[in-house]
């Protein structure tokens, strides 16, 4: 079958359901211009993440982790808003979306309008402190810091509020996340290989509760030929641009 057919007969489940949840990871912010984690050009290739992104290292070496975040949030924290992130928010405003369950730290999904996003990995726009949990907006001025950015009131390292490896993810966003897939009728997968556990379990919750899986990835991922119904292939924006003119 061919994309723009898919595209339409997603477009007509959507319509006829009206409870969408969307999933989204590291490939719908890509074409915003931050790099994916994975993949040749990404962020694992340049950092091992063994050495620089569990909370263990960042607790023994808060300057050696930042050398990795300064290069990470100096281009995520310029990023804008894609056709993606805009069509979801439209979608929200409509009443087709219920919400969107997020693994994504860059905060584009607020940016772009959305109001129920349920962030799973934090929300790498604001800076905490371990030890007081004083918690901050990150700024442009904090990457200028050397060796690091402190807490004003406790002078310890400043930490990105996004979950490191070796760290829970918040019960609530979990909670919720489940809850939401539990419900859903349509559980719309974005941008994510499917690899990142616990995370990646969500869409298995969803389609065992009955919901129809819409993927929307540039390649095949875990969930393809396991869970998927309709698989859009392509780039997030380009989908979504499609989509939207089948919605609104």
């Amino acid at each position: 079958m061919d994309l723009e057919k898919l595209i339409r007969e997603v477009a007509e489940e959507i319509n006829k359901n009206k409870e969408v949840v969307a999933f989204t990871g590291a490939g719908i912010s890509v074409e915003s211009g931050i790099p994916a984690f994975r993949g040749s050009q990404g962020l694992w290739e340049k950092y091992d993440p063994e050495e620089y992104a569990y909370i263990s290292v960042f607790l023994r070496n808060p300057a050696k982790v930042w050398k990795m975040l300064r290069d990470m949030f100096s281009i995520a924290l310029q990023a804008k808003p894609n056709t993606a992130h805009l069509v979801l928010a439209e979608m929200e405003k409509k009443g087709y979306l219920k919400a969107i369950i997020t693994q994504n730290v860059d905060g584009l999904h607020q940016e772009a309008g959305s109001q129920k996003v349920i962030e799973l990995h934090g929300n790498g726009r604001f800076l905490v402190c371990l030890s007081c949990h004083n918690r901050v907006p990150f700024l442009r001025e904090h990457l200028e810091i050397e060796p690091y950015p402190v807490c004003q009131t406790c002078q310890k390292a400043l930490k990105p509020d996004v979950v490191f490896f070796g760290e829970p993810l918040p019960e609530e966003a979990l909670n919720s996340a489940y809850a939401l897939a539990k419900s859903c009728k349509i559980f719309l997968i974005v941008g994510t290989s499917g690899v990142v556990y616990p995370a990646a379990q969500i869409p298995y919750y969803a389609k065992s509760k009955g919901a129809t899986i819409v993927e929307v990835n540039l390649w095949e991922s875990s969930y393809t030929y396991k869970l998927t119904d309709f698989f859009l292939k392509g780039k997030a924006g380009e989908i979504f641009d499609k989509l939207s003119k089948y919605l609104f």
